[in-house]
């Protein structure tokens, strides 16, 4: 599947579901919008990026939408900075993250549940080319804040940053949560047993963390200490996509996520890169991709935060 497929497949899902609108944006839209992250990142394949918006209005229901922003690289190659060939396979599942928001919003619309939802599918396939952005560029997101890209291969927050800006322009959210197979970090700390949840907002964390027990998918809090994010600093731009010297991985990822969303905004992410797939079947998972974080962001949806 790619970001064009996935679309395909999108609207043929809620194909006759009530209270749906669907906006999907090419490159030549985002290009014009300015987004030069998530266009950046896919512009190494031949197959171009998308941005999908999946809006479910339920019935009698006034106010701003939730929105769910999950990362969608259809494929991770790592880009320039070219992963090792052992277990790349795996990488068709790095665009879980958006098929969970997606499949969240299916279930909403299909049961008819009185709630707003806005899901954003931020959609590139990251492959190495001679036009595949380069370690070292900087890229400019479309509120005009820069990015010194050092590694290709965290492209996950790149493509985040730009979908976290559009759905806040676009749709108003009262509050925004980020899913993503973003680090391998969070798996060193958290197995398969938690994702890593990240939040700027106690409310809002712990909604999450009581979905999270509801549902069965469950959240470990992790720190966003203000010193992990000195670590992005950058000479030559508004912040890093990664820091050289290394540190605590998943939270860095988290803080470069964080700083394209108004702090006025209630924001969470989840680091789902240790949950996403299972070696093997359990009563409510398959074997495979398990589709984390539908029935989390469902439940979320139903409680309010």
């Amino acid at each position: 599947i790619y970001p064009e497929s996935f679309v395909a497949r999108v609207r043929e899902a809620f194909a006759g579901a009530p209270g749906v609108s669907i906006e999907v944006l090419d490159e030549a839209a985002m290009r014009k919008l300015g987004m030069g992250t998530l266009v950046g990142v896919g512009q190494g394949s031949p197959r171009g990026s998308r941005l999908l918006a999946v809006r479910y209005r339920g019935a009698g229901t006034s106010d701003a939408p939730i929105a769910f922003v999950g990362k969608g690289i259809t494929f991770d190659s790592g880009g320039i900075s070219l992963k090792p060939g052992n277990g790349m396979w795996n990488m068709k599942g790095d665009m879980s993250g958006a098929a969970s928001v997606v499949g969240a919003a299916l279930s909403l619309a299909k049961s008819r549940a009185p709630v707003h939802v806005v899901a954003v599918a931020a959609l590139a396939e990251n492959m190495p080319d001679g036009n595949a952005q380069r370690p070292g560029d900087v890229t400019r997101t479309m509120s005009g804040k820069t990015i010194e890209m050092l590694n290709a291969d965290a492209e996950g927050r790149l493509v985040l940053a730009d979908a976290n800006e559009y759905v806040a322009a676009t749709y108003k959210p009262r509050a925004i949560v980020n899913i993503a197979t973003l680090t391998g970090s969070i798996v060193g700390a958290l197995d398969d047993q938690y994702a890593g949840l990240f939040a700027r907002d106690e409310k809002l964390a712990e909604a999450l963390l009581a979905a999270g027990v509801t549902s069965g998918e469950e959240l470990w809090r992790m720190p966003l200490h203000k010193n992990y994010a000195e670590k992005l600093k950058s000479d030559i731009a508004d912040i890093r996509n990664i820091a050289p010297s290394q540190g605590p991985g998943a939270s860095l990822g988290a803080h470069a996520i964080g700083f394209f969303v108004d702090e006025a905004t209630p924001w969470a992410h989840l680091d789902i890169a240790g949950v996403n797939q299972a070696d093997k079947a359990t009563p409510l998972v398959p074997k495979g991709m398990t589709g984390f974080g539908v029935r989390l962001l469902d439940q979320l949806a139903r409680g309010g935060e």
